[in-house]
């Protein structure tokens, strides 16, 4: 029988601005480890500390702009479009534009603060 998820779990975020997280799948709302899927929506100007995770991350911008910076450059990543972060690599997350951004994360395996590794 398929298993309905009723409602995401809200999850405190890091970064210099307040962004919310609704995690629909994962290690919190639904004892997931395997992957990860939440919803963020995140203010304009919003940007978080760099990381190196140890999990692959597809991001999917569904309103505004999610800049992505990695070692090496910046890729500015619009509604529609998604990129995917590798274990490992270096990136650092921001909303900049005027209306901040709307975005699903699907992290394999599953989102969490002890495989992360953000920068301090």
């Amino acid at each position: 029988m398929p298993t309905l998820i009723e409602q995401p779990s809200v999850i405190e975020a890091a970064g210099n601005k307040p962004k919310r997280i609704e995690e629909y799948a994962g290690r919190v709302n639904s004892q997931h480890s395997a992957v990860s899927v939440a919803r963020m929506v995140s203010p304009e100007g919003w940007e978080e500390p760099g990381q190196r995770p140890e999990f692959e991350e597809i991001t999917v911008v569904l309103k505004g702009l999610v800049r992505v910076e990695y070692e090496g450059g910046i890729m500015d990543v619009r509604a529609g479009q998604a990129v995917v972060t590798h274990p490992g690599e270096w990136v650092r997350y921001s909303s900049p534009e005027a209306g901040g951004a709307e975005y699903m994360a699907i992290c394999l395996p599953a989102f969490s603060p002890g495989t992360v590794h953000r920068d301090s």
